[in-house]
């Protein structure tokens, strides 16, 4: 398998930088939690009093549904950032999990949580 080509350096701030964007991630999904949760159960379900208005109704179950798929985004990148710092523990951060070549710096720089090199990433998102 291939060496990643990061310094030391390079590979601190990379730490840094996915450590930071964990702790800002799990304070948003903190509240995004609290915020969906706190509200009454009928809600959460798009129940209303029958004499409320349909829009109404309409507007809280979209709510609903666009903060659960925020959660799902954000639980997403949360551990996409854990499977990188491992990575940086067990020493195989910035290689390609599909190729094994190193992954390029720049993206590395851009998504620190790159799994993929730039070729893979982009065989992987094309159709079939």
């Amino acid at each position: 398998m291939a060496k990643a080509s990061l310094t030391a350096a390079e590979l601190k701030e990379l730490r840094e930088a996915l450590e930071t964007e964990r702790t800002d991630l799990q304070a948003q999904f903190e509240e995004i939690e609290n915020s969906t949760f706190s509200q009454a159960q009928s809600e959460l379900s798009g129940e209303m009093a029958f004499d409320d208005e349909y829009a109404d109704a309409g507007t809280a179950t979209f709510e609903r549904e666009r903060d659960l798929s925020l959660e799902n985004n954000v639980r997403d990148l949360l551990q996409k950032i854990e499977k990188a710092l491992t990575r940086m523990d067990e020493g195989t951060y910035g290689i390609c999990e599909r190729c094994g070549k190193p992954i390029e710096k720049a993206r590395l720089k851009a998504l620190p949580y790159a799994n993929l090199c730039i070729a893979d990433a982009q065989a992987a998102t094309r159709p079939r």
